[in-house]
């Protein structure tokens, strides 16, 4: 009997999704290309607005959007209970030089 497990996927973006639509209750529901995997995430206004507020505030962000895989599509599947966290991306400082005497 196979050990049981917990499948978690965690997706990362750099950018707001291109195409946008609301649905039912006023959900936002985008579609993600993940290496040729479509992956089709739907969530809460208050939950798209931290990639909205993302988009406003930083330079540069990186969302982590993770979640369970749940039902197939074609070429892909819906993220399912998707949950949206957002990181400001600082540049690295450059590393310096090291002088020799």
């Amino acid at each position: 009997m196979p050990t049981p497990g917990k499948l978690e996927l965690t997706i990362k973006i750099n950018e707001m999704p291109a195409d946008v639509r609301t649905v039912e209750n006023g959900w936002k529901e985008f579609d993600l290309d993940c290496d040729g995997q479509l992956i089709r995430i739907k969530v809460k206004p208050k939950v798209f607005k931290k990639l909205e507020q993302a988009q406003e505030s930083y330079p540069t962000w990186v969302a982590a959007i993770a979640g369970k895989m749940g039902e197939q599509l074609e070429g892909g599947f819906m993220l399912d209970q998707p949950n949206i966290q957002v990181f400001e991306r600082k540049p690295k400082e450059p590393k310096p030089e090291a002088t020799t005497a």
